[in-house]
Order: structure tokens, then sequence, then C-alpha cells
């Protein structure tokens, strides 16, 4: 067999292979070299532009701006990395490019010119669009398509006055679907007032909402607006609903009934024009059945009610959450991480994320500070997560767990604990399931899916095992 060697390889073959252009401009300002990436970008033949004047063949939007970007290489002698502007091809459409330039030097040192890589970054653009557009409402962004029936019946409950209750667990954006409803409802230039209804204890819980007059309790040295009247015109987001007591659960219905409400230690009727949606992470319906919640507010309530899925429900969406993040950052903290290496992307993908989006994004803002280059590598993330997506990997290598003839498990990191039975494989399945239904919050379906076995496979084995929800153990 011929070997591959040096000699043998023709740059040229190389360079035309790239989809990036790439072009070297000698000190005359003329372009001496043009891939193939590069003609098609700009719309011109090879004659047309070898030997060319550089301005003539790459209408670059930098030098129209007296910014030409070989002078500042020239200039500074410092590489230029990742500038992002636009040319103008050769039919006069405007292409947004990102340039890289460095300074071409000969044996001896000296600069004869600057070779210029470039790309086209207009599918990216429009990606980035589609995400905002399609993909999005408001600052919610998410392309699975439970995300895209929210995204659907939004405008249209937007347009409306209808209590809304929105459920999902912590960290999944129920203020964000808040403020998108008023943002785009006729509400929208009237005020958005947001409250905590877990943050506070109940007699200081109905001064916040509904105001108290001076002398009411000790301490109340004035009359005091409450919240739903501040937000008179506007819309107010509860916040953590089901924590409210069973005393303010009555004012509160009161309210959406009749729009009226009295200030803590008042005697006079405060009328409102309020709009009122409420959020919660309890199951209002299961405390409702155990008496802890009224059952005529809760309906009241949930007039249209939405439902926000956990991140793990929505990978798919994680790199778009991803590049919305890093994007945010960048201009925060004043960098410039352009991508993921791939082996972070693959713990992001397959990370649990019990504080969903919320969490995906304090992940990020830690590697952002991390992270020194232009890529966010796996040694910028938190070392839990990392851990975590190691243990799965492992985890998920049991169900295929192979005996070689001299005995002993292939590829296996994991320890069983408990008493070892008559079969140690058996033993590290059942430990691998156990911690893996740990992980997935005890939800069969997401474990079954990891383990890479059906559901029904997946109960018969945990009944095999005398696995329950009590530690792993049979009962």
């Amino acid at each position: 067999m011929r070997q591959l060697t040096e000699e043998k390889i023709d740059p040229e073959v190389i360079l035309n292979a790239l989809n990036d252009g790439v072009v070297t401009i000698g000190l005359d300002r003329r372009v001496h070299y043009i891939n193939e990436a590069a003609l098609r970008i700009l719309g011109y033949s090879r004659t047309e532009a070898l030997g060319a004047e550089c301005s003539q063949v790459i209408r670059c939007a930098a030098c129209s701006s007296s910014e030409c970007l070989m002078d500042r290489t020239l200039e500074t002698g410092q590489d230029i990395r990742s500038y992002d502007t636009y040319l103008v091809n050769k039919t006069g459409q405007q292409v947004p490019i990102t340039v890289n330039a460095t300074l071409l030097r000969d044996e001896d040192g000296q600069v004869i010119g600057e070779v210029e890589v470039f790309r086209d970054i207009s599918e990216q653009i429009k990606l980035t669009e589609e995400l905002h557009g399609k993909y999005s409402f408001g600052r919610i962004i998410g392309k699975n398509h439970r995300m895209q029936q929210i995204y659907d019946i939004l405008p249209s409950i937007a347009a409306t006055k209808t209590t809304v209750l929105i459920e999902g667990e912590t960290g999944t954006g129920k203020e964000l679907i808040a403020h998108a409803l008023h943002e785009h409802s006729a509400r929208s230039g009237k005020p958005f007032v947001k409250f905590n209804c877990a943050a506070l204890a109940e007699g200081v819980l109905e001064s916040e909402l509904f105001g108290h007059v001076k002398g009411a309790f000790t301490g109340a040295v004035a009359d005091k607006k409450g919240r739903f009247e501040l937000a008179d015109g506007g819309t107010i987001f509860l916040d953590e609903i089901g924590d409210i007591s069973p005393a303010t659960q009555v004012r509160l219905l009161r309210v959406l009934q009749e729009e009226a409400f009295e200030p803590v230690g008042g005697n006079h009727t405060v009328r409102v024009d309020v709009r009122v949606i409420a959020a919660t992470h309890r199951d209002l319906k299961q405390m409702v059945r155990e008496g802890k919640f009224r059952e005529d507010l809760y309906y009241r309530l949930r007039v249209v009610p939405l439902h926000l899925p956990p991140l793990r429900e929505r990978h798919d969406d994680i790199p778009a959450l991803i590049n919305h993040f890093l994007s945010g950052f960048n201009q925060e903290m004043d960098k410039d991480v352009r991508e993921v290496s791939p082996e972070a992307m693959d713990v992001l993908m397959n990370y649990p994320y019990p504080g969903n989006v919320r969490e995906l994004e304090n992940i990020l803002e830690h590697a952002m500070v991390l992270c020194r280059g232009s890529q966010l590598t796996l040694h910028a993330l938190p070392s839990e997560v990392v851990q975590t997506r190691r243990g799965l990997v492992q985890i998920n290598t049991i169900p295929q767990l192979s005996q070689p003839p001299g005995g002993g498990l292939i590829g296996v990191a994991v320890r069983p604990s408990g008493p070892t039975g008559d079969n140690p494989l058996k033993q590290v399945e059942r430990e691998a399931i156990v911690g893996v239904l740990d992980q997935c919050s005890w939800k069969l379906g997401m474990a079954a899916e990891r383990l890479g076995m059906s559901r029904t496979t997946l109960w018969r084995r945990m009944k095999e095992f005398g696995i329950d929800k009590r530690g792993g153990h049979a009962a």
C-alpha cells in the first residue's frame, strides 16, 4: 500500500476542500491567491479575481469605513480573530462574514502580505432570526414540539384579560411566560407587578397584596398601597400561588370575582382593573383533594392552564438555549466564546437539569467565568455536572455487560453496595437501575430511556430485583 507523505500532499486540494474562503494579499494590495470557496462567496471567476486590487474584489465594509484589516495587522503586528463584518459580492448582494487575518512572512521573517480567511455566516444569522421568531415568544426560546404548542396559543391568550395558571417545575421559565403575555397584550404600557407568595408570612403577605391603612398594626405608620392597587390597569404575576394560606385564598378569590378588596385594617373598598397570572411548581389539583387549596379558587385561577415541560423533556432546545446564553454572557463579560467543544456539548446535552433552564444558565455562567479562549471546553464546566455525566456513561453500559472467558466484568466502574448475591453481575445491574431511577426522580419512562430498555422491561426488572422507591430496596 502506498503511504501518504508530505511530498505527495497538494495544498491546493486541501484549500479548495474548505468551506471557508481563503485569500492572500500582497503588499501591493492585489490578490495573489484565492480558493474555490472564496470565489463562490464573492461571485467572481478566478481570472477576474487574481491580480485584481483587493478592494475591488473583497468589497468589505471594513474597507469602506477606513478600517482596512491589512492596515490594522501591519500597524499592530497582531492577528485579527473572528471579526464580524459584511462584504458586497459581484451581484451587489451583502454577505455577512466573520474574518481571521494573519500576516504572511518569508523565510527571513519579512512581511510579504496577508492571508485572510472568511466564513459566510448567512445561515447562522438566518437560524438565529428563526430561533427568535418561529422558535420563540418574547424572551422564551425553544423549538420542542411542546413549546411550539404553547407559542401557538400565547398570542390569543395575551389578547384577552383571562386569568392564567402557569404550572411547571422550578426554573422552567414561568415568569418569562407571564412577562411575555403582558408585553404582547393591550396592557403592555401599564404596570407589570410580580410577587412571590412564598416569600412572606401570612400577615405581611396580605398587607403586601392588598395594602394597609395607618395604624392597622404595629409599625403601620402610614397608608400603603398593595400590589393589586399598584398593578391597576396592568398585570399582576403571583408566583408560588400554592403557598398562600386559606385566609388569603378567600381574599384572593373575591378579588378575582369582584375586582375589589379592602386594605388591611381599612373599611373602604378599593376597585381595580388587573389581569391575574398565577404560577406554581406544586400540584394544585392534589392540594385541592387534600383540602389544602380551595377548589373554587383553583378553577377560578385555572381558566387557561399552561404547563411548562422540564428541560430534561425538551433536550432538543438545549443547543439553542446554549447559544442564547453564551451570546448574552459574551456581551456581559466582554468575551468572545463562539463554540462549545464536542466533549462539553455531550455533557450539557445529557445532564438531567433538576433546576431546569435556570440551572443551565447558571452552569454556563460558571463556565464562561473560567473560559479563557474562544471555545468553551469540558474543563470550564462545574465538576459536579461533569461527574454526573460520567456516572451516567458508566451506568448506561450496564445493560450490555459481557463477561470475558476468564471471568470478570468489562468496562464497569460501578461498585455494588449492600450484600453481594450469588450473581454479582445482576447485583451490579440492580445498583445501576437504582442509580438511574434516583437521577430521574423515579420517573420510569425517563429512566427506561436512559437504560436503553422499555418501560415494561424496567418495571419487570424492578420487580425481579425487589426495587421500590424507598431507598431502592424491597418493601
